[in-house]
């Protein structure tokens, strides 16, 4: 019997079908500093803007999904996961300063479902737009045999630029400083594989409603998209705020990530009761009798990004990020000592 592409698994009339369908979403981010379109063998962006900048630096970031995907499965809802990709790239490359300025995502699947492949694409062009920067180009691989045919994995990886004067390093933090806490949406993309421990990983139990949640679903809340401050720090930065360091809280929690914008011979002391730690933390500490130590060292705790600031910017920090669309508290401050964390 002849032979050919399709009959091992990999249709490429999908993948045809997968590029039309996703132009559209693709076209919706671009900058004008995009060339060309969708189809060629590389993305190309005019990088003559940064002739603009005194001493301009590159910034790059790449992230997947992790386990969260396995919710995405179990629902069939595939419309915001590429919305976390996206911000667990560009969050990274804002934390140093950077706008970011284009994304590139990598989609490997079992089976080319051209209709899951849009709705994809369209949950990471609303993360690139969220975050201001053109999807550049991506990549559909095929790979039967390898994955089973309803699943797939995300990646991606972003590139952005600052002057490197603006550069946020973490250098100057000093005892006194205060620490801002930007709200979380949830969960983000971290500590999935433990929340499939605690929770039983079925559709019925995912879309049963929770009154500790405010009637809604685990699911809903589980699958809520990660949050992108990229705006949020624009904003800050166009209003005068000096941000002395920046931490975005990813795998690791608190205890792994705080210390990361810290210099030698500093901690952190954050106050665990100076904002309300959102109910699904609850429910996943008692579902899975989780330690308390253990919830800040692998999830956000309500707080997806920790700011360091003088004590006389606190007060302008957080309006600038309420008026981001954003909200957050004072949670902490600087103080002499090994560097680290202490909850208190």
């Amino acid at each position: 019997m002849a032979m050919d592409y399709r009959s091992s698994g990999v249709d490429i009339e999908a993948g045809y079908e997968s590029v039309e369908r996703i132009r559209s979403h693709v076209a919706a981010t671009l900058r004008p500093e995009v060339m060309g379109g969708i189809g060629g063998f590389s993305g190309a962006f005019d990088i003559s803007k940064l002739k603009d900048l005194d001493d301009p630096v590159l910034l790059s970031g790449t992230d997947g999904v992790g386990t969260k995907l396995k919710l995405a499965f179990i629902l069939d809802k595939h419309d915001t996961i590429g919305i976390d990709c996206v911000a667990m790239c560009v969050n990274d490359v804002a934390c140093a300063g950077g706008e970011p300025l284009f994304f590139l995502d990598y989609i490997a699947c079992g089976k080319n479902e051209p209709a899951k492949i849009e709705q994809i694409v369209a949950g990471v062009a609303e993360g690139c737009k969220q975050a201001g920067c053109a999807l550049v180009g991506g990549e559909t691989a095929e790979h039967p045999g390898l994955m089973p045919d309803d699943e797939y994995d995300l990646a991606g990886f972003t590139v952005g630029a600052c002057d490197k004067k603006d550069l946020i390093d973490g250098n100057s933090i000093a005892p006194g400083d205060v620490l801002i806490g930007a709200f979380s949406s949830g969960v983000h993309s971290n500590g999935f594989s433990l929340v499939r421990k605690v929770f039983p990983m079925t559709k019925e139990r995912l879309e049963t409603r929770e009154d500790k949640l405010g009637g809604r679903t685990l699911g809903e809340v589980l699958l809520a998209p990660t949050k992108i401050y990229v705006k949020m720090l624009k904003k800050l930065k166009s209003s005068g705020i000096v941000l002395k360091g920046v931490s975005h809280i990813t795998g690791g929690g608190f205890y792994e990530n705080i210390p990361r914008m810290l210099p030698e011979g500093v901690k952190a002391v954050v106050r665990k009761d100076s904002y309300e730690v959102p109910a699904i933390f609850g429910m996943i500490a008692e579902a899975g009798d989780v330690a308390e130590k253990v919830m800040y060292n692998t999830y956000n705790m309500g707080i997806g990004m920790v700011l360091a600031v003088r004590p006389d910017d606190a007060p302008r920090a957080l309006e600038a990020i309420r008026s981001s669309g954003e909200d957050g508290a004072v949670i902490g401050s600087i103080e002499a000592g090994d560097k680290g964390v202490e909850l208190i």
